[in-house]
């Protein structure tokens, strides 16, 4: 393995250094493209609403400041204007020039209005990357519609595949909006990928991705057809969901057509899954039949036949087999402690792990070890443990150095970079037009 070299935390040192991006987004997709870009040493500068993003305002203790806002939004600089007021539009127009990549999460129609689409803005920056994300895309009867992650869970199928729902059986999504984590890392991928290629011609272009891309691209070997499986499992599922749906079925019962429990059994029934032990939880993570005979051999299993090869996943004698191994893992697993378990399973090889909360998670031991967990100083809210860059270089270290800008931090620092005086910056923020923060 190559050594990771030492970062300097006082300048960007990733592959994007000198790589300056204008960040249009809120709330999720687009901030974490942003954030990508950023750990890779780009200058990200965000540009807000004179309001601020409103995800600034979810779920916080210090006014403005969530941690849903920074966590998405750290290494960034911010530029809160108005961009509904001709002089503010002016002000940022006059930043474009300097500007590799524009990344827009703005519901369709918004960015022609304001003036910031692609063609309008490629015409101050010939060259210039702009990155656009959606909701369903730019073609179609859906093209024009807003988006959110819980919307598109629902439209890909997303939501049905993880099959929750509540206590009054309605769906629930899964609990952390996938669709636009994906999607920004798909910006942030092509964007990367688009420089490589400007590198090599001296061509911009536009790249766009949305969530219901995302969530189809995450489930790719569910929504694909092929004759042979659909015949035999797909498609008297699908018709048996619609037969169940013109009668009225409940979300509960239409997943049970989709996927009847106990119908089927495999070694995934049993050595894929969380077992409870005297003081936690245990996971699983057997994908090998080599992984699932050290089980066995740990648990003290003998005559339990799911890997054979003339297992009958269907057989209701083999359904019936497995239900009371489940039962019998499940008491076994109780005698001991998650620390004894995993050691156990370690000494074998067996992928396990304690079942954490993400709150535990920024004092974990292996995170820390591996550099996952990065210590910032907020100007707002002062020290904070955050979760560092996706991916690690050795010759060009990422992570930035920048914690989430305070609303109106790098307005005027933007702005004289963009050429306006420090007059011109005074009477905008007079007049309303950008924030500054004092």
């Amino acid at each position: 393995m190559a050594e990771v070299a030492e970062q300097d935390p006082s300048r960007p040192s990733g592959p994007l250094a000198g790589i300056r991006v204008l960040e249009f987004s809120q709330i999720v997709a687009g901030p974490v493209a942003g954030l990508n870009l950023a750990d890779l040493g780009a200058d990200v500068i965000k540009v807000e609403p004179p309001a601020g993003d409103s995800h600034r305002f979810v779920g916080t203790t210090v006014p403005g400041e969530s941690k849903m806002y920074q966590g998405n939004n750290r290494g960034k600089r911010g530029l809160v204007v108005d961009l509904h007021d001709p002089r503010g539009t002016a002000a940022l127009l006059a930043l474009v020039p300097s500007v590799d990549v524009v990344i827009m999460n703005y519901r369709p129609g918004v960015p022609e209005r304001l003036g910031m689409d692609y063609d309008s803005l490629r015409a101050l920056r010939p060259d210039l990357i702009y990155a656009q994300i959606s909701g369903f895309g730019e073609a179609g009867p859906w093209a024009t519609r807003g988006g959110s992650d819980i919307v598109a869970q629902a439209h890909s199928g997303l939501m049905a595949v993880d099959e929750k729902y509540d206590e009054h059986g309605s769906p629930q999504l899964i609990g952390i909006p996938v669709s636009d984590y994906a999607a920004g890392l798909a910006i942030a991928m092509g964007v990367a990928s688009a420089l490589y290629h400007r590198e090599r011609t001296g061509e911009g272009q536009y790249l766009s991705t949305s969530l219901l891309r995302m969530g189809l691209f995450m489930q790719n070997r569910i929504v694909m057809r092929e004759p042979v499986g659909d015949t035999a499992i797909r498609d008297p599922m699908v018709e048996a969901l619609r037969e169940a749906q013109a009668e009225g079925a409940a979300y509960p019962e239409l997943l049970a057509v989709r996927r009847p429990r106990g119908r089927f059994a495999s070694p995934f029934t049993l050595y894929y899954r969380g077992y409870q032990a005297a003081d936690g939880t245990v996971v699983l993570g057997a994908l090998t039949p080599q992984n699932r005979a050290h089980i066995r051999q740990v648990l003290g299993i003998e005559g339990e036949h799911s890997d054979d090869p003339d297992f009958d996943a269907r057989d209701p004698k083999s359904i019936e087999a497995t239900e009371r191994w489940r039962a019998w893992i499940e008491e076994r697993m109780r005698e001991q402690t998650v620390a004894e378990w995993l050691a156990a399973f370690e000494a074998v090889g067996v992928p396990a792990a304690k079942v954490n909360f993400p709150e535990e998670m920024a004092d974990d031991e292996q995170a820390n070890a591996d550099g996952m967990i990065l210590d910032l100083e907020h100007l707002v809210t002062g020290p904070q443990r955050v979760v560092g860059p996706a991916v690690v270089m050795s010759a060009t270290p990422t992570g930035s150095p920048l914690p989430a800008p305070a609303l109106g931090q790098h307005t005027a620092e933007v702005l004289r970079e963009a050429g306006l005086s420090e007059a011109e910056v005074r009477e905008l923020a007079e007049a309303g037009v950008v924030r500054v923060l004092e």
